[in-house]
């Protein structure tokens, strides 16, 4: 019978035109008993990984989840969304929309420039000088840089969720750092709210309205007590009504901020347009000098002594301020009697050459006068010049009470990372508007500190309250077209940043306890008390970090103790004898808090359980083998390094030692730091299946395998090798464990650096982002770190593979991960009952190549039996797997006794649709990958799992050989049933 003829009837039967009986045979791919199963995977490529596709979904149904997270996370919720219309249905969250200006870069400049720009930056700037100034300015902006870049970092480490700072820091640094760096953070909001509302109350009543001062000074003397009373009187009141709107509602402090923005703006706007106004016409703000000291200019409307009307020498006001009468001959204040008046303009311009006097700085304890450097007759009794209208210092002066005055200025550079859950690309926003922020506003300042300098009269600088220009704002001279723009825009400024702190601090303290690393901050009593507490604290103990080093130890005292009281609370302390006693405590305390919980996902890198084979000498077969484990792990991490001898204990015990020696020596020439561990079990199985188990000691155990190819499985005339290699796949599967099994090992690089090339990622299925995270740990040594990363993914028909492409880009910018992305697009194979006889045949025919060859064998077989009809074997069943070797055996075997049954037989057959679509998978994708990564120095692939029949394991390894033939260097994959990377920062 001719072999066409067998295929033409093959054809036929296969596609039911004849069809009776049932097979006889069993061949795995011949025998179609399950023609319904995997009806749902009908019509795709991927038929090796169907098993596990409940637990390991295709990368393009999986993509789009992937790169359109949201990040607003679980519990963060704005808290008048859940009083919103009682009973009403829950607000739909919509997705972020704030870019970087709006949502990072606004806020930022709204919060750095604040209250002390408008109230204090002309007094710093004349008391310290020009030089110092601008040293206080760049030390203060350097250090908020630093910390800005270092937010970046943590930020741009993938998607930052709602939560702000707090978030960032606990999620990167840990419970302990975060609780502690929290509880202070929450502090400095708590008294950056307090700073801005006495700010504010500070602009109203020196500036705005002075006469609705409730509690008035009868004395020069009594003034502070007097401004102290008043402020706690209005403070209050100022705290309530800000409460009551932020109780109202965040939202409406939301829809203010831009309001409050914009004041801000406008009144730096004002600045700079009236420094270009001061070259050409300055503006008429005089200044009244007794001698060379400065007068506050409050109670007297002519800057003279005396005054001629009608003929007639009479005194002014400001004489009544230093005699005993308005007489000519009335007694007077003798520097009064000594020195000349003279009035001065206050505001020069640029162009005055005032900046020369300003220069250096003029520091005084509290009650120094404010004085120009011009002559005058000094007084012999000086003990009434605190009761003269003089302006003098309210405070004592010195640089470092500066910097502790100017730094809080700086320290809004968190209100874009607090908004992270309203950001629409959070992790590139926060750093870019952030940094920028931070540049925009240190020009900003430094210019400030010059043009200060070089257009405002010195006296004019140092004097704090703008008493010398009529109870003024300083600044506010400065601006065009009036004072007023200032003072109005400070004042709403001071209101919204006041809000916008008691919007945050809450916020904060609420993250912290909702979190729980501090027990007893989860009483809302405890929260309720404290934030209001913290708020009626005076500006001072904000302060203490930069003006007091006794204070600043204090605080760092506070913080260290609260650290401790959470990494240490409810634990046993235990302490043994000398250094050693310590080390073994604290690798116990360290492996008891290993084993509380698995790692988080952040955490989680390879840890190897790396199984060797031995030769006859007992020396390692594969040496590449930990030169790999070496590059990937670069000494960080756990790495075990196992093996197993037959045997028993009892009689191996020397070829244990000999074997961990062998074995240590390897590792030490191919510089692998770890352990070593070897087992001695009656067969191999066994004993790698005791080391997958119980390799590790407590939470430092191991979480991937890495082993070596069966390289000569099919030569091998036992199979126990490959058996034994699938069902280590089996058992790493069952322990939850990944699994990394190298083909072709002994041509992996050793310490040599390859040159510029790629390591190529065939991300088939999701294996929870261990191919991800591999080649990004291998390029990190020296030995790979020219070659570049590509990621192909493998696109269906009914995938939108443009789309697939975009998402894996977003996904892999998530995860900073710099690589090449390209989508493979594969044709279908289709099922019995959809293909046409002639596309279904091509396939059959092309993708099992060796059913020709069984057809040749058996034909073969059975006109051998035609020769000889006299012998009496009994037939017995054929079990083949598809290899030349098995076809060559069937072509010798002489076991039918009639060639036209064996030939009906083989009619009957049905083909096996699984198997046929596994071998169309694996030569399909093997096609692929061969024309893409041929000439890549490593090639990553998605590893199937092994079949839950033990039946088809020599079908598995013929899949795998397939799949992975003409490729140099292959490291299979497989996940360990958990996500190893996350986009999360």
């Amino acid at each position: 019978l001719q072999i066409e003829t067998v295929q033409t009837y093959l054809i036929q039967h296969l596609w039911h035109i004849k069809s009776d009986g049932n097979p006889r045979e069993s061949s795995p791919f011949i025998n179609n008993t399950d023609d319904d199963k995997g009806t749902l995977y009908d019509g795709k490529n991927m038929a090796l990984f169907e098993e596990e596709m409940d637990s390991n979904p295709m990368v393009s149904s999986l993509l789009n989840k992937l790169a359109n997270y949201t990040n607003l996370t679980q519990g963060v919720r704005e808290h008048e969304e859940a009083d919103e219309d009682e009973g009403a249905k829950k607000k739909t969250v919509k997705s972020p929309q704030m870019g970087t200006f709006i949502g990072v870069y606004l806020p930022c400049l709204q919060n750095i420039l604040g209250v002390i720009l408008f109230l204090r930056m002309t007094w710093i700037v004349g008391t310290a000088g020009i030089l110092e100034s601008f040293i206080i300015v760049s030390m203060c902006c350097s250090c908020t840089m630093l910390t800005a870049i270092s937010m970046s970092a943590i930020a741009t480490n993938g998607v930052v969720p709602a939560g702000g700072s707090y978030y960032m820091i606990s999620r990167s640094l840990g419970p302990e750092f975060g609780g502690a760096v929290g509880l202070c953070f929450y502090l400095g909001t708590t008294f950056a709210g307090a700073m801005y509302i006495l700010g504010t109350i500070e602009i109203l009543l020196t500036y705005i309205v002075p006469s609705a001062a409730i509690f008035k000074a009868e004395e020069k003397a009594q003034e502070a007590d007097a401004l102290l009373n008043n402020m706690r009187v209005y403070g209050t009141c100022c705290l309530t009504l800000m409460a009551l709107v932020v109780f109202v509602g965040v939202k409406y402090v939301n829809k203010l901020a831009l309001v409050f923005l914009a004041c801000v703006v406008l009144s730096i706007l004002a600045i700079y347009a009236g420094v270009i106004k001061t070259i050409f016409e300055p503006p008429v703000f005089p200044v009244c000098l007794l001698g060379n000291r400065t007068l506050q200019n409050h109670d007297f409307d002519k800057c003279m002594k005396t005054e001629i009307i009608d003929n007639v020498t009479v005194t002014t006001k400001l004489w009544s301020l230093f005699c005993e009468g308005p007489e000519l001959n009335a007694s007077c204040n003798e520097y009064f009697s000594l020195n000349n008046v003279t009035e001065i303009q206050g505001i020069p311009g640029l162009t005055s050459g005032v900046i020369s006097e300003n220069m250096w700085g003029s520091y005084g304890p509290a009650g120094m006068l404010v004085e120009k450097a011009v002559p005058s007759v000094p007084a012999s009794v000086a003990s009434q010049d605190k009761y003269m209208p003089y302006v003098a210092n309210d405070i004592t002066t010195f640089f470092t009470l500066l910097v502790g005055i100017y730094f809080p200025s700086v320290t809004g550079i968190m209100a874009g990372s607090n908004r992270s859950g309203d950001l629409r690309d959070a992790q590139r926003s926060i750093p870019i508007g952030t940094i920028l922020a931070i540049a925009t506003t240190t020009i900003i300042y430094l210019s400030c500190v010059v043009v200060f300098g070089a257009c405002i009269e010195g006296v004019v600088l140092r004097d704090k309250f703008g008493d010398s220009v009529k109870g003024n704002l300083v600044i506010g001279t400065l601006s065009w077209p009036s004072p007023w723009v200032i003072v109005i825009g400070s004042f709403f400024s001071c209101c919204g940043a006041g809000l916008q702190s008691l919007t945050g601090a809450p916020r904060l303290l609420q993250a912290i306890a909702r979190d729980g690393i501090v027990p007893f901050l989860q009483s809302l009593l405890f929260s309720v008390i404290r934030a209001l507490s913290f708020l009626g604290m005076s500006l001072c103990l904000a302060l203490m970090f930069i003006s007091s080093w006794y204070y600043a130890l204090v605080a760092m005292l506070i913080a260290g103790c609260i650290y401790k009281y959470i990494e240490y609370r409810g634990a046993e302390k235990e302490w043994g004898d000398g250094i050693r006693g310590l080390s073994l405590n604290a690798a116990r305390y360290a492996l008891i808090r290993l084993e509380e919980a698995p790692p988080h996902t952040k955490n989680w890198r390879p840890q190897l359980l790396v199984l060797l084979s031995l030769d006859s000498e007992l020396s390692v077969k594969h040496p590449r083998l930990l030169s790999f484990t070496t590059q990937l792990k670069a000494g960080k991490g756990l790495t075990i390094v196992g093996s197993v001898l037959e045997g028993t204990y009892l009689t191996r015990e020397s070829d244990a030692k000999r074997a961990e020696q062998s074995i240590k020596s390897a590792m030490a020439a191919e510089k692998t730091k770890g352990f070593c561990h070897v087992v001695v079990s009656s067969n191999l199985r066994d004993g790698f299946s005791h080391l997958i188990q119980s390799a590790g000691l407590g939470g430092m155990k191991h979480n991937s395998v890495l082993m070596a190819w069966p390289a000569n499985w099919k030569q091998s005339n036992d199979p126990q090798s490959w058996r034994n290699f699938i069902e280590t796949i089996r058992e790493t599967t069952a322990a939850h464990q990944a699994l990394l099994v190298a083909k072709n090992v002994d041509s992996f690089p050793h310490q040599e650096r390859l040159a510029e090339g790629t390591i190529d990622v065939w991300w088939i299925v999701h294996d929870g982002g261990l191919l991800m995270l591999l080649p990004f740990l291998l390029q990190q040594h020296k030995v790979w770190r020219k070659c570049k990363m590509r990621i192909f993914t493998v696109a269906q028909l009914d995938d939108n593979s443009i789309q697939m492409k975009k998402d894996l880009q977003m996904f892999l910018y998530h995860l900073r991960l710099n690589a090449e992305v390209e989508v493979v697009e594969m044709l279908h194979v289709c099922s019995l009952s959809q293909c046409t006889p002639k596309l279904y045949l091509m396939a059959l025919i092309y993708h099992c190549k060796h059913l020709l060859h069984y057809i040749k064998g058996l034909l073969n077989t059975a006109s051998h039996a035609a020769l000889n009809d006299n012998s009496d074997a009994t037939p017995e069943r054929v079990h083949m797997t598809w290899t030349k070797e098995k076809f060559c055996t069937e072509r010798t075997r002489n076991r039918e006794p009639n060639a036209s049954v064996a030939v009906r037989d083989l009619f009957n057959m049905k083909p096996n649709q699984s198997n046929v679509r596994c071998m169309h998978t694996a030569v399909k994708l093997n096609e692929v990958v061969v024309n893409k990564s041929q000439g890549a120095h490593l090639v990553l692939l998605n590893m199937p799992g092994p079949p839950k029949s033990r039946g088809g394991d020599e079908n598995y390894m013929e899949f795998l050989e397939v799949l992975t033939e003409g490729l140099n260097r292959v490291l299979l994959v497989r996940g360990g049933g958990r996500e190893v990377i996350t986009i999360y920062s």
